[in-house]
């Protein structure tokens, strides 16, 4: 029943596109034109949110509209990059207290499934490497649109997010109150085919 409804989701989404753009293909992210950006939200004492970006990292993916289960990405992000907008706090997040971003300077995500749930919409699983940690993790991801854009090339958008449980990858926070023992993460970039 699952790959019925995974086949006729495939079709559905290749009718929506020309056949001659309905291809599989590589994408690479677009980091140049800052059409990407992976983010974070983590509870402060309770009372509010710390929003941020990782501002450097680079990625690709691999994308068919007839094959979904065949999709696949990688990403790596440099962990000094990242920005909270207030430059003592985001010291003390890339110290040894947290990200130790000395020693492991970059994390990564490379995707080991991908399950569709629905039109446009389905399921990454991948293994994410943080803090020298690597866990499984799952991120509901909706595909935003593709098509041609003004420059002459074609592009394909996703947007996911997920959230992360920090002592998973060894990130202890046992002296912080338990409403910010998780981060919610949140990617969302376009691709230009290769």
């Amino acid at each position: 029943m699952m790959k019925k409804t995974m086949f006729a989701t495939a079709i559905a989404a290749a009718a929506l596109v020309p056949l001659s753009q309905a291809q599989a293909a590589d994408y690479q992210i677009d980091i140049e034109g800052q059409h990407a950006f992976v983010q974070f939200k983590i509870n402060h004492l309770g009372y509010s949110y710390i929003l941020g970006s990782f501002e450097e990292f680079d990625g690709q993916f691999y994308y068919d509209a007839d094959d979904l289960d065949a999709s696949s990405v990688e990403m790596e992000v440099q962990v000094n990059s990242l920005n909270s907008n207030h430059a003592e706090r985001d010291r003390h997040f890339l110290s040894s207290d947290f990200l130790n971003a000395s020693e492991y300077p970059t994390a990564t995500f490379v995707s080991t499934g991908f399950e569709s749930t629905g039109d446009n919409e389905g399921i990454v699983t991948g293994d994410l490497t943080l803090h020298g940690e690597t866990q499984e993790i799952e991120m509901p991801v909706t595909l935003m649109g593709e098509g041609d854009d003004p420059w002459g090339n074609y592009r394909a958008g996703f947007e996911g997010s997920t959230m992360l449980t920090l002592s998973d990858f060894g990130i202890d926070m046992s002296d912080f109150p338990e409403s910010m023992r998780e981060l919610e993460l949140y990617v969302t970039f376009e691709g230009i085919r290769q």
